[in-house]
Parts: C-alpha cells; sequence; structure tokens
C-alpha cells in the first residue's frame, strides 16, 4: 500500500478501543493544555488581527463557529484563522519535535464540533489522528527539512489537519487517503519571520488548520488526488527532505511509536528550544548571587542553534524576536529570574543589552537535542558550570500539573478562575461533553472585560 493508505488506514480505525488509555490520557491534557494557554493569551494582540482579516473575507455567519473571547461566529475556516493566533499568542503551546500540532488541530475540530455539531465522541479519535500523522512525518524527516527553512507546524501540520478533519467527518479510507494526498499539495511554510522577528508564524497555524479542512472537504466532494503523494518521485518525501521515502518502515511505527506520547509542554512564554536553556539559567543564577558575569558560553545542539532567530542579539522591538533568542532569553533569566510576559516584551533594559554582548553560542553534536550547557566567567576569576540535559519526558506533565500552570498564569493574566473549571469540565467529562462548555468558558473573558 502507499503510505497515504497505510496512514488512512490507521487513523480511521483510531477509536475508544484501539486508542491506549496513556494516549488518551495526553490527548485531554493536551486539550486542557491548549484551551488554558489560550484563555492565558487573550490579552496578547494577534487574535484582534486575525479576526478582523478573518470577518473580512469571512464575514459573521449565524450558526457559524465561535471567535473565541470575542463572541462573534464565522466560518470553520474563519474560526480556525482567528482562534488559531490566540492558542498561539503566548508561544507557550505544546510542541511536537518541531511542530505545534496543538494551536492547528484544536481550534479546528473545535469549530467542527460547534458548528457542525459532529458527536462529541470522535474529538479524541480526531485529535489522535491529527497528531499521529503528522508527528509520523515530523520525526522522521524534521532533521533535514528544518535546516532547509520549513517550518515543521507548517509543511507537517497541514497533514495533520487533514487527518484530523477526515476522522471528525467519519470519512471512509479511500477518502481519507485522498485527504492526506490534496494536503500534501497544499503544504507549504519557511521560518524567515523568525530570524526577522516578526509576526507571520503566529498566523501560519491557523491558515494550515483551514487548509487541512480544504484537503479534506475536497476528498469528500470526490478529487482524484496522487496515490504517491508522499513517496512518489516529485513527492513529499522527496521535494521538503531530498531522500527516499520508505514506506514500509514509517507505516511500522503507527500504533507502535505514539507520537502523543512524546508531546511536551512549555513552562515559560518562550521557544521550545529555549526552555531548557531558561531553567540552566535560573539553577545557574542562585550560584551567582552577587557574582559579576565577565563572559557567558552556551553550548547547545547545531539543530536548535542553527534555527531561524535563535542566534540573535538586537537590538529587539517585538517578543516574536526575544522569545526565539538564546542570549536574550538567558541574559534576561540570569538577571532578573522567571522570563515573564512583561520581562519578554522589555526591550530597552540596558542590563540585559550589555549582557548580551558577553554571551556567545557554541554548537556542540555532543550535546542532546533539549539540552543546554552553561558555562559563566564571574568577576572573581571563577568558573561555574550548569549542565542541562532533559528530554521530551521531562516536559511531558501530567493533567494536574497541566491545571497548575494555566492557572497560575490565568492569574498573572486576571483570568477568571470559572473559566478554568469550565474547560476542566468539558476534558474530563469526554466524551459525555458538550463543545458549548468551551465556548462559556471563552465567553467569561467578554464579561471580565466589560465589568473592567
Amino acid at each position: 500500500m502507499t503510505l497515504a493508505t497505510e496512514i488512512a488506514a490507521f487513523t480511521t480505525a483510531l477509536d475508544e478501543q484501539t486508542i491506549p488509555p496513556e494516549v488518551q490520557e495526553k490527548a485531554r491534557t493536551c486539550l486542557l493544555n491548549a484551551y488554558g494557554i489560550a484563555l492565558d493569551g487573550h490579552a496578547t494582540p494577534y487574535a484582534p488581527v486575525v479576526r478582523r482579516a478573518a470577518l473580512a473575507m469571512e464575514g459573521e455567519v449565524a450558526g457559524g463557529a465561535t471567535l473565541l473571547g470575542d463572541g462573534r461566529t464565522t466560518t470553520i475556516g474563519g474560526a480556525c484563522l482567528g482562534n488559531a493566533a490566540l492558542f498561539h499568542g503566548r508561544a507557550q503551546e505544546d510542541t511536537c519535535g518541531a511542530a505545534h500540532f496543538g494551536t492547528i488541530l484544536i481550534p479546528l475540530l473545535t469549530a467542527m464540533l460547534e458548528a457542525r455539531r459532529y458527536p462529541v465522541a470522535r474529538l479524541l479519535p480526531a485529535l489522535v489522528a491529527g497528531y499521529e500523522a503528522g508527528g509520523l512525518l515530523e520525526r522522521a524527516y524534521a532533521g533535514r527539512t528544518t535546516p532547509l527553512g520549513f517550518r515543521s507546524s507548517a509543511i507537517y501540520g497541514t497533514i495533520a489537519a487533514a487527518a484530523a478533519a477526515a476522522r471528525m467527518m467519519d470519512m471512509p479510507l479511500a477518502a481519507t487517503a485522498a485527504a492526506l494526498a490534496n494536503a500534501v499539495s497544499l503544504t507549504g511554510g519557511v521560518l524567515q519571520s523568525f530570524a526577522d522577528g516578526t509576526d507571520e508564524w503566529r498566523y501560519q497555524v491557523g491558515h494550515v488548520g483551514r487548509t487541512g479542512l480544504v484537503a479534506a472537504e475536497l476528498a469528500r466532494a470526490g478529487s482524484v488526488s496522487a496515490p504517491l503523494a508522499f513517496e512518489g518521485r516529485s513527492g513529499f518525501v522527496r521535494a521538503f527532505a531530498g531522500v527516499d521515502c520508505d514506506v514500509g518502515e514509517l507505516s511500522a511505527r503507527l500504533g507502535n511509536e505514539w507520537a502523543l506520547l512524546r508531546v511536551a509542554f512549555k513552562p515559560y512564554p518562550v521557544c521550545a528550544f529555549n526552555q531548557t536553556p531558561v531553567t540552566a539559567a535560573l539553577a545557574l543564577r542562585e550560584q551567582l548571587v552577587g557574582a559579576g558575569l565577565q563572559a557567558v558560553r552556551v553550548r547547545m545542539n547545531p539543530y536548535e542553534t542553527g534555527y531561524a532567530g535563535m542566534d540573535a542579539t538586537g537590538p529587539f522591538s517585538t517578543i516574536s524576536g526575544t522569545l526565539m533568542s538564546i542570549p536574550f532569553c538567558i541574559a534576561t533569566t540570569l538577571l532578573h529570574g522567571v522570563p515573564d510576559m512583561r520581562r519578554m516584551t522589555t526591550y530597552d533594559d540596558p542590563d540585559v543589552a550589555a549582557l548580551i554582548e558577553r554571551i556567545r553560542l557554541v554548537p556542540d553534536p555532543d550535546v542532546p537535542t533539549l539540552s543546554a550547557v552553561i558555562e559563566a566567567d564571574t568577576g572573581d576569576g571563577r568558573r561555574v558550570v550548569r549542565e542541562q540535559r532533559m528530554t521530551p519526558a521531562d516536559y511531558s506533565y501530567d493533567r494536574a500539573t497541566v491545571s497548575a500552570m494555566v492557572r497560575r498564569i490565568g492569574r498573572e493574566e486576571s483570568v477568571p478562575d470559572s473559566a478554568f473549571d469550565r474547560i476542566e469540565a468539558f476534558v474530563a467529562r469526554l466524551p459525555d461533553a458538550s463543545v458549548q462548555e468551551v465556548v462559556g468558558a471563552f465567553a467569561l473573558l467578554q464579561h471580565a472585560g466589560a465589568a473592567a
């Protein structure tokens, strides 16, 4: 069989019986994290931009999907655009390798549930389908595609979204395979906005979700789609990764290596690759109390130091620039502690700028990904070293930990506790829940804003 058919056979069979309990629980945790971080990101400026664009293109639609935190309803595609920017606003979403599938899949599936009134029982299987289809390819090829400038959330996310939408619509195997093939032809997205410190990456994920829906709808309508979309001479793998596609090897991973189980969460509002450097800098800071810093060297894997925007030294004018910059994140953390949104948006701190000039990145292939070694030379002649070796398992929080995290951030961002109560109840009661519980949680943001 072709890879599209193999993936489709796997995703169409996903249900409560075929998904292991630990994978179902991780999917619930991803839902809670995504909704919680979206609530916490209500004050970020990106969703209002996309709402204006979405409504200009799609208009308001009675009985459609809600623009969360806004209250107006529009098409499913318009809601994908508007809501994904809200889920991505703090840059504190989940990450599967280098891809942020939660920001794509959860706004898409929430909008589909609300506008089309699909059974809520389809939510978890559709969500798992998306993570597994996209995660299979991200794990196999991101090491090749990222250095070329392709963004994993975009090129693997379109395929993930098509798989999720097809499963939500309960499409048969052949149509699901066609949806995946369509997604291949519609996919794309580059990393330059990270290097330039601009905002396009905030908006990519909503477009990706909507494009995945288009791919599925075309298949449902009867599109004739390339059977060799992935492994063909001009197919996805050759075009993006530049290697041959081993269909048998990839197919064997489905259901044996669950992508959802390697999904990680972010304790800080910085790039996924900066979570460990910040963790190391916080620990190092405790050892440097009262010591002046003469020089700092940061050793990280070349895959991470070479990612767009990671080596930026400023001057900075946007959080899109600061959250990517290893030097900025480390300088801010060493000087001020936990890098919250206020610190990440302080662009004119002279002490931070001065320390950045004394920070040097050292690409080191002996340092694993998601790890960092920080060496600090102090004014009194000491060299203090912090080696922080971490894996996705260190950031694979359980549901209780995610709950505590999103509620802690919510207190900083004036989110009503009752909003978190509602999303937690929704997640806990699945499949015996209503998507209106989610919509109602975000409506509390409007009420809180009006009261203020």
